[in-house]
């Protein structure tokens, strides 16, 4: 793993592959190694930069309520930092998120971006009560205990049984992340906006997956718009956790989305 600085936090980063660059996000109480199965795949054709983000993995994780966009500024510099003028961007779930926020923010520094198993729209007051949950049980019980609650959630229900292995990595990963780390991004993700019409406005080419049995973020939730650019997979059998249960589909779904829409 390398590093750089953002404003005073170390943000750790992977690298793997030549090409076009592509940004690889990965999601809550997760780390780069989500991304473990998929980036073999896709560094055969692309420059794949895979981070920590803030609160996760060996990245930094300042004590304090953490913003979305406070997040994908670290990307964003990162970026910078590696004289990327412009990167595809792939965010799964929380990574989504930031994704969204740079489409609106800094557009002219994507080429391209897809939401995986991640949405547009805000947390539901439902939504914001469950971080406030997580939030209280993060603290007084602890990220393992937390983690243990949260990943077989994310699979499909028949791979909880099936694919103990991709569950236990999983669970291995979140139980890596600081609390803090978890607590500030909970708070972040909670208070994020509606960023519905930047995905339907936004002239970049766009990917969205979801998972055809993912009960954290239905696939109504991610499928938003059909305007023009759009492209719209769903994978099928999987959950929230593509990147383990089905990481070839979601590469192939990943590398024909690019193939068609980046100049090469």
């Amino acid at each position: 793993m390398k590093n750089i600085l953002c404003e005073g936090t170390t943000i750790c980063y992977a690298e793997q592959g030549k090409g076009e660059p592509i940004i690889l996000l990965h999601g809550f109480c997760g780390s780069s190694s989500y991304w473990d199965e998929v980036v073999p795949l896709l560094s055969q054709s692309y420059r794949c930069i895979v981070p920590d983000l803030r609160g996760h993995g060996r990245s930094d994780a300042p004590l304090g309520a953490y913003t979305i966009d406070q997040m994908a500024n670290d990307v964003l510099k990162l970026q910078e930092q590696l004289d990327i003028p412009q990167a595809a961007w792939f965010g799964h779930s929380l990574g989504g998120y930031l994704t969204l926020s740079a489409v609106q923010r800094y557009a002219e520094r994507l080429t391209a971006f897809g939401l995986i198993h991640s949405t547009a729209y805000a947390d539901t007051e439902e939504g914001k009560e469950k971080r406030n949950k997580a939030v209280s049980t993060i603290q007084t019980e602890g990220i393992t205990s937390f983690v243990d609650g949260l990943v077989p959630g994310l699979f499909a229900p028949d791979h909880v049984d099936s694919m103990p292995g991709q569950l236990l990595k999983a669970k291995e990963i979140g139980y890596k992340t600081p609390p803090q780390g978890a607590v500030g991004t909970s708070l972040a993700m909670r208070e994020r906006p509606d960023r519905l019409d930047v995905l339907s406005a936004s002239a970049l080419p766009a990917l969205l997956v979801a998972g055809e049995q993912d009960h954290a973020v239905p696939p109504a939730r991610t499928f938003t718009t059909d305007r023009p650019g759009v492209t719209q997979v769903t994978i099928p059998k999987v959950g929230h956790m593509s990147l383990f249960e089905a990481p070839e589909l979601l590469a192939d779904a990943i590398l024909s989305f690019l193939e068609h829409n980046l100049k090469r």
